[in-house]
């Protein structure tokens, strides 16, 4: 079994789609626009590090299912730098 399998498991053991999501990433601050662009037309939480090179994104957002909650992991895991928590 992958290991998006077993989240996708999780997922629909914890959730009952559609449903509010919560993500969370931390992100190099040169990548905030992509993390950003992430969330269009969402209330994005933005915290800068102590040292100012990341910014801790936080956003809640409706999700239709799980699918659509790894499609957005995908599309994030692609930034340079990113992690997800």
């Amino acid at each position: 079994m992958m290991k998006t399998d077993n989240f996708k498991e999780l997922l629909e053991e914890n959730y009952t789609w559609p449903a509010e999501y919560p993500f969370k990433f931390i992100v190099p601050k040169d990548q905030i626009d992509l993390a950003l662009a992430l969330f269009p037309e969402q209330a994005v939480k933005q915290t800068p590090s102590k040292k100012g090179n990341y910014i801790s994104v936080s956003c809640k957002k409706w999700m239709k299912s799980s699918e659509e909650v790894l499609a957005l992991y995908e599309r994030a895991a692609k930034i340079n730098g990113l992690i997800s928590l």
